[in-house]
Formats: C-alpha cells, structure tokens, sequence
C-alpha cells in the first residue's frame, strides 16, 4: 500500500506550483481523504475477515457470500494499490460553490463527499469542460502522481473569475504535457487525462453498436477500455449478473500490454481475449495459405452451411420398425419416428436434443403397452434392443463440431449439399488432405458447429448423473423406510420424510457434478471490439453469438485494414448484421509526434487515399532518421545508453534476439502498441499492395518520440 501522508506534494521540479496558498486546500482535502482512506481499509479488512469465516451455505446463499467476498476484496485492492492517488483531479465551479475532487472510486465520509467517481454524471464536467464548453466550471486541476506524490499539477481556467489563485497556467494541457512520459511494457494510466473528445465516447450510450473509428495515436483503445469499465458502472443492464462484457483485442501481445487497465478502474470481472481464444483450436490454428480458400471461408455463407449440414444428421427414418419386447411386439411407424425427432424445442443443441427424442420415442412404445407391463424393464429392454438402437444412433448421432467441419473440408458431396452455392472448382479448392489440419480461417465454423450441435459428453453426463440421482433417492428411501417403520412416537413424525418435497432436500441435486463453464461462450450483454477492421464477416458471427442484445463498441481504422476495406462501417457492420449502427470519429493524435506521422501519411495516402489520418497535437523535435541495416545494433546501444527508461521495439526483424527493454515484433503484432523508439527494418520487405502498405503505416505510427527507418543495399 502506497505509504499515506499528507505531506503529498513533491513539487522540488515545479517551485512556483508549491506556494502554500495555491497547494493549502489541497493539502488539507488529501489529509481528510487519508484519514478516511485508513478508516476504510481497516473496515474493509475486517468485514472481508467476518464474510470468509462466515458458513458458506448452500445454492443462493453460498452464491451470495462469493459475491460479497469477491466485491469487498476487489474494492480493498484497489484502496490499498492507489492510497491517495486515486484522487485524479478537481473542479471549482463556476458559481463559487466548493470545488469538487474526482476519484477513481467514490469515497464518502461522515456525510462529506471526499472523492467524486469518475463515471457519475456529477464528474462528467471534470472531463468534458473545454473553453468553448465550459460546463459550469472555473476551473480544473490534474494531478501527476509520481509513487504515491503529486510530482506535477496543471490548472486550466474556464473564466476570468478562474484566474484567481493560480499558478503561471501551462499554455498546455495535463494531457498533452504527459504524452512525452517514457512508455512502458503495460499501457499507461491516462485515465487523470482523458480528453473531451474521448470523454464524450466513453459515456454514449450501449444501446445499438457504436463505432469509434480513429487513426493512430487517438486513444481508441483507451477510449474502449475506459468505456467498459463506465458502462458496468453506468447502465444496470450491464452487469454481471447480467452478461457483463466481453473485450475481444487482435493478438497476446495486446492483451498483455492493456491487462493492467480494467483492474486500475476496479473491475476485475471482465473477460478479455483474442477471437482464436474463442474456440480450443485457436491456439494452434496456422493462417490459410492459399488466398481463395480464405476468402471462401471468410464470408458468412460458409459459417450458415454449418446448418444444413447438421440437420443432415437429423432426418428421422423413413419406414417403420417392428421392435419385439418379451410382452409385445410394438409397430414403430415413419410418422412415429417423425414425431419423436420434432420434439425437442427449438435451438437445443443436436446432441443434447438427442436424449429428449430417444425419451420421446420410450413415451410412443409405452403407450402401446398394457398397464400390467413393468415400465422399468420394458425401457431396460428397449435400451438394449439393437435394431432399434442402432437405427436411432444412424439417424441421431452424437457429433463432434471437429468431425463436422472436417467432413465438409474432405467429402466433396457433403460440401455440395452444404453449400450449394458453390461453383465445382471452389469445392475442389476446399478439400485438403487432413481435413482437421486447422487454420485461422476454420475458427468461425468450428464456433458455429460447437454451439448448433452442443458438448457431445453432455448426454453421457446427464446419464451418469440421473443414474447416481437415482441410486442415492433409492439408497434414502431404505433409509426412510428403516427410520418409519422405528418410529414410536406419538404423532409418527417420521413419515413425513415420505412427502417428496421433503425428500428432494435430503438429496441434493446441486451437489453433483457438472461441467466446467465456458467462460467465453457468453452470452454477453456488451461486447469491445478492439481493431475491428480486420474482422471477417465470418468472424463477425462468432461474436454476435454471443451478444444477442448487439450491444457493441467497435473500434478501428478503416487505414489500417491489412486486407483492404473500401466500405463504409456501416455497409460493414450491417452486412454482418448489425442494423443500429452510430459512428464516433476521433482524428487528433495524441500519441504519435509530427515529425513521424509527415513519413508515415504518405505511405498510406498511395493506397487509401481517404483513409482517415489524424492530425498530431505535438512534435518530439526529434526527425526521423534512416541508414543501413547495419546499424541496428548502434542505434539501439545509443538509445539504451541515454534513456533509462522506456521501451523501444525492432519491426521486421523476426530473427533478431532483443535486450531488455527492446521487442522485436512483425507489423501484425505491434498493431495497438506503442514504444517511444521504433526501429523499422527493411519496410520495402513488408510487402506491396495494401497489405505492405498497411503494415509500414502501422509499424511507423508506433512510435512515440522516434522512428529509424533502417534499409538494405
């Protein structure tokens, strides 16, 4: 826990910013707010200490207790990982009233509010005020905290009443004077910074999908985080109980460098991962390598032929079946099998709607037998008859999502049936010798298969677990009988045991196991799309599975689609299937200097010449240098010599083995990073077209203080 005091200003740096008079209310704000803090903690301790040694309970009430568990431990982990810094500002309003300090959390005290969080609508004017749109304030202070001290402040005046009390005013702001902080292995926290702009997109509303289209350096991705950790705060619907969120980013380097941000905003309960982690075979998909196959399987016509050829697998049988039984020979006719296969209702899983028709058929061949005939050993029977069972296993047959799509990939006839719409030589294209030699291309009908047909071990489970039901009711009812048939009191309290209700709590059905759940598999109330112009519409269906609400924040640059993306996003999204589209523009660059966004523009102007460039807010002073690849190793020696801090990373160089603090990176991969040194080496190599011409705009645009564009020959 940062050390609490209220000596908390270290302004050694900033002299003229320590006057008393302009630091006194401060002083004494973060003094109450320490006193508080300390209070809280030790409140919060011995609250979560009574809530884990209280009974864990059964169903609801051990649920609940988790609950509690789990929101007073995130809470107390957020308290004890800021202290003090988790004041990010305050705001004097303009009718005099006393100035408002905002927090990362609310935090009250004696009926004194001491912080202000910074997703109620009372902090929104901390964020959104600007001189055009002043919001009711005079003026704003930000802090830059530097180990649990104020090692910084920026004070912005809204009105000429504001100037009263103020230090020389910086002629920028607390978010532009922090973009020249050395970067690091996680991304940054900004949240003290967040701009109007970036703001008002954080607090729209989730209704429908919105669009945050940005070039780089815009803070899209902030934007996206920052937006998820508002609405689970903001909008009731949200919640986990409810869905929660679901943050989907483009590849592990990315999720490794954002991990830090949800948990700093106090919700530690969001999912997060790549589309490959949607499906187990994600992990070791390779990428498609002939380019038609993968633009076949990219469209959302191939993931909907997952469809029919399930219900191949669901036709009843088509003649009857005479089923002999010790009792009786029972007539199974055709419109008899029909009816047992229409019975599940629609949308269950393929197998696990298999048990319900094998349940439907037992209910047919019972009704066609006298009263007299023990129902248990006719359905002993019927289990074990082989003709029938084999006929229902041809006709309903457990399947894996795996066996499926590798059948389409590998029978040409099935492929056909499937997906008619194919011309003979795209069939052929297809087929490939290991039909389960999976690609990244295969990933969305291998979700659309793994969620039409169901867990193929659930029918198994569900046997086994009737079965241990039934053992234990029998073992409870010899156990019932010995405790009546003992029973010598008065009012034979015993036999209330026989009452079923009273029998169905002495066996406890929760108590058997079950599956572990699938995290990812939703469904989700909301879900982040982060670089979403790389998405097929293919793989579109795979998250609109799993948000049936269509509640998305999808954010990307049309710029830097490495396959080209000459629609609109709302000809995009609507084709996927999205109807309620908003867009959301950002286009000033915070992040990238304009010594480097004057090289990267025209690389990418060549071959989209609309793409949405944003404007840089400021210079490094630093120009963009080239030379030979043989210069690597110097340049990186001499940067590493005089920044003792930072990070820098080497792109296309996939065979370079990087020192500490350096990464060596493709330009897929550094997409969404950011580092203050990037060295480019042999950009000509990336490639040409749009994809070579994506992947060098991206590379450059990592950068922020200085790019080295490294050549060979």
């Amino acid at each position: 826990m940062t050390p609490v005091t209220t000596d908390v200003f270290a302004l050694a740096s900033h002299p003229a910013k320590a006057d008393p008079a302009l630091i006194g209310p401060d002083e004494r704000h973060f003094a109450a707010l320490a006193a508080s803090l300390e209070h809280s903690v030790a409140d919060l301790t011995r609250r979560l200490d009574e809530a884990r040694r209280a009974p864990g309970g059964t169903g609801q009430a051990a649920m609940d207790r988790d609950l509690e568990v789990h929101r007073l431990t995130a809470r107390l982990r957020l308290l004890r990982r800021f202290s003090l810094d988790l004041c990010l500002g305050r705001m004097v309003p303009a009718d005099g009233s006393d100035p408002v300090y905002v927090g990362r959390l609310g935090l009250t005290d004696a009926g004194s509010r001491l912080l202000v969080d910074w997703r109620s609508p009372a902090a929104e004017p901390f964020f959104a005020a600007t001189h055009a749109r002043p919001h009711g304030l005079a003026s704003r202070r930000r802090y830059r905290w530097t180990r649990g001290r104020v090692s910084d402040y920026w004070d912005e005046v809204f009105s000429a009443d504001g100037l009263e009390g103020h230090a020389a005013l910086d002629d920028q702001s607390a978010f532009i004077a922090s973009l020249g902080a050395s970067r690091s292995p996680r991304m940054r926290d900004v949240l003290g910074t967040i701009a109007a702009d970036q703001d008002a997109v954080i607090r729209a509303s989730s209704r429908g999908a919105l669009v945050v289209d940005g070039g780089p350096g815009t803070g899209k991705t902030v934007v996206a985080l920052h937006r998820a950790a508002y609405l689970l705060h903001a909008d009731p619907r949200l919640g986990a109980g409810r869905g929660g969120i679901l943050v989907v980013g483009p590849h592990q380097p990315y999720l490794a460098y954002v991990a830090d941000v949800l948990p700093s905003l106090g919700e530690e309960g969001v999912q997060t991962c790549t589309v490959r982690d949607l499906v187990p075979e994600g992990a070791t998909a390779g990428d498609e390598a002939d380019p038609e196959v993968a633009r076949l399987k990219a469209g959302a016509a191939m993931v909907a032929a997952v469809e029919p050829a399930v219900r191949l697998y669901e036709e009843p049988p088509t003649e009857g079946l005479e089923v002999d039984t010790p009792w009786a020979d029972l007539w199974l006719s055709a419109s008899e099998w029909r009816e047992a296969f229409e019975s599940p209702d629609p949308g269950t899983p393929h197998n696990e709607a298999r048990d319900e028709v094998w349940e439907s058929l037992m209910e047919i061949l019972l009704d066609k037998v006298d009263d007299e005939v023990p129902v248990r050993a006719l359905r002993r029977t019927l289990a074990q008859h082989p003709e029938l069972t084999d006929t229902f296993h041809r006709a309903w047959p457990l399947i894996e999502p795996t066996d499926l799509v590798g059948d389409l990939w590998s029978v040409p006839a099935y492929l056909r049936m499937c997906a008619p719409w194919l011309e003979p030589d795209q069939v052929r294209s297809l087929q490939r010798a290991d039909p389960q030699a999976w690609t990244v291309a295969d990933l969305p009908l291998l979700d659309a298969a793994r969620l039409r047909l169901g867990d193929p071990e659930e029918s198994r489970r569900r046997r086994r677990r009737d079965a241990a039901l039934a053992a234990e009711r029998e073992q409870m009812a010899d156990v019932v009988d010995h405790l009546v048939a003992t029973d010598d009191s008065e009012m034979r309290v015993m036999s209330m045991l026989r009452v079923s209700d009273a029998q169905s709590i002495i066996v406890d059905e929760a108590a058997q196991p079950a599956a572990d759940p699938d995290l990812l598999a939703g469904p989700f109330a909301h879900v982040v799309v982060d670089e979403a112009q790389e998405l097929t519409d293919a793989e579109w269906q795979m998250l609109l599975r799993r948000c049936p609400s269509r509640s998305f924040t999808v954010v990307g640059d049309r710029a830097q689609a490495r396959h080209g993306f000459t629609e609109s996003w709302q000809e995009r999204l609507e084709r996927a299937g999205l109807a309620d589209v908003s867009i959301s523009t950002l286009d000033v660059n915070y992040r990238t200097p304009a010594e480097v966004m004057a090289e990267a523009e025209p690389v990418i102007r060549v071959a989209l010449p609309d793409a949405n460039v944003p404007t840089s807010v400021r210079r490094s002073g630093v120009p963009v240098t080239h030379g030979p690849v043989a210069e690597l190793e110097r340049v990186l020696e001499e940067w590493l010599a005089t920044h003792a801090e930072g990070t820098a990373c080497v792109i296309g160089h996939p065979s370079y083995r990087a020192p500490a603090r350096v990464r060596s990176l493709s330009p897929v991969l550094a997409k969404g990073l950011e580092f203050d040194l990037v060295v480019l080496v042999d950009p000509a190599s990336f490639g040409t077209g749009i994809e070579g011409a994506v992947d060098r705009y991206v590379a450059m645009t990592r950068a922020t203080e200085r790019l080295v564009v490294l050549t060979r020959g």
